[in-house]
């Protein structure tokens, strides 16, 4: 298949003849174009019918004008592409200006040299300059920036404007005088100083917004799990009303057969159930399950566990049993009142004391691991180091020797 398009090597673009590449040759100083079989894309726009070379070209349009109608013509308009350059031919023929006109010359508009001069010196490209005081009727200085910021998406913004050479083109404004462009100067810096500025401000303001509503969040937070935390002490407080209360109510019937048997052993006649003090029904506790999630205590349920284990496995040794208890609570307030004090945070287990007080009995130390001690030195010596005493547990810990020795029910069930 020949040729439909030139493609430039460097950039890709695709271009319909000879002259097309030779002027992009002279605006990008690309050198690199070859024959293409692609054929250069063709959108009409259906509403004004301006024809869009690229998918970029037809979004600025839409951008521009809101027209969203394209009509796809790339392979109606695709023809063979001649590779030889057109002649200018530089006769008029004496024939034509009855039917027609000559071709006119087009030249670069004449614009404000002043002006130019000073939108170089801002930074723009002469192209742009000269297009945007040609357009913007080279009123100032402030009217061509205007320009430039306004269509500075225009694909051919950095085109050189051009005007038929014989148009009528009125004179030139005055031009402003060194000293007024200097102003005019100072005051657009001025006023891109405020813009930055007034936009410095609106981040800040919206930054203070996202850190007022972070500490909102934080605040919410803690205050959930502070409701967390007081419902779940309740539960727990709950929990052992109820333990007591059944275990004062298993203590009330072993009474009651324990007078019931001693009836029959002096064989007296059983106790009228219509004369006996009506019992009083157990009610049934209903295990209420709590619609909010509650953090497990897992620490101080095995730590009550454990003492719970330790009395009912001496039980016949009610008074080592206290004391054991007793010990234990006096190790945990040495700990939480001397915390920097090794001597509170180590002990032989060899140690004849420990072991008549605490060592021998089942659990005592099981219920200090749990409270962080740990065996070391080939398990000589019970230590707490000093980072890893937990305030909480131990005060968890204590909390439990207190419930366990002055609750005559703990440990009944």
């Amino acid at each position: 298949m020949a040729g439909v398009s030139l493609k430039c090597g460097d950039c890709g673009a695709l271009l319909k003849s000879v002259e097309e590449a030779q002027e992009h040759a002279e605006l990008t100083s690309h050198s690199n174009f070859a024959e293409s079989t692609e054929a250069v894309l063709n959108l009409v726009c259906t509403t004004c019918s301006k024809p869009c070379r690229s998918k970029t070209e037809s979004d600025l349009h839409t951008k521009r004008t809101g027209h969203t109608e394209f009509v796809d013509k790339t392979l109606e308009t695709v023809k063979p592409i001649s590779l030889e350059a057109p002649k200018v031919s530089m006769e008029i023929d004496d024939n034509s200006s009855g039917s027609g006109e000559a071709a006119e010359e087009m030249i670069v508009p004449d614009v404000d040299k002043n002006i130019l001069e000073e939108l170089e010196a801002m930074g723009f490209p002469k192209a742009r300059a000269t297009r945007a005081l040609h357009y913007s009727g080279n009123a100032s200085l402030e009217a061509a920036v205007n320009w430039v910021m306004e269509h500075e998406n225009d694909p051919d913004v950095d085109e050189m404007p051009k005007v038929p050479a014989n148009s009528n083109v009125g004179p030139a404004k005055p031009a402003l005088t060194p000293e007024e462009v200097k102003i005019k100067a100072q005051e657009l810096r001025e006023r891109a100083r405020k813009k930055k500025e007034e936009e410095e401000k609106r981040m800040e303001r919206e930054r203070e917004k996202e850190r007022i509503r972070i500490g909102k969040e934080l605040l919410e937070a803690k205050r959930m799990e502070e409701e967390n935390e007081r419902k779940r002490i309740m539960f727990l407080r709950k929990a052992e009303k109820e333990e007591e209360k059944r275990a004062r109510e298993k203590i009330r019937q072993k009474l009651e057969e324990d007078r019931a048997e001693r009836r029959r052993k002096l064989g007296l006649p059983p106790e009228d159930p219509a004369t006996a003090t009506p019992k009083p029904s157990v009610p049934v506790v209903e295990e209420k399950k709590s619609s909010l999630p509650i953090r497990p205590a897992t620490k101080t349920e095995q730590m009550r566990e454990c003492l719970r284990s330790l009395k009912q496995t001496h039980k016949e040794e009610d008074a080592k049993v206290k004391r054991a208890f007793q010990t234990l609570l006096t190790y945990m307030g040495n700990v939480a009142k001397n915390p920097d004090e090794e001597k509170f945070r180590k002990i032989r287990l060899t140690n004849q004391t420990f072991q008549d007080r605490v060592g021998s009995m089942r659990g005592g130390i099981e219920f200090m691991e749990l409270c962080g001690f740990e065996k070391i030195e080939g398990g000589e010596f019970l230590f707490l180091p000093r980072d890893k005493i937990d305030s909480a547990i131990i005060n968890s810990a204590g909390t439990e020797l207190n419930s366990a020795i002055n609750n005559p029910f703990f440990g009944v069930l």
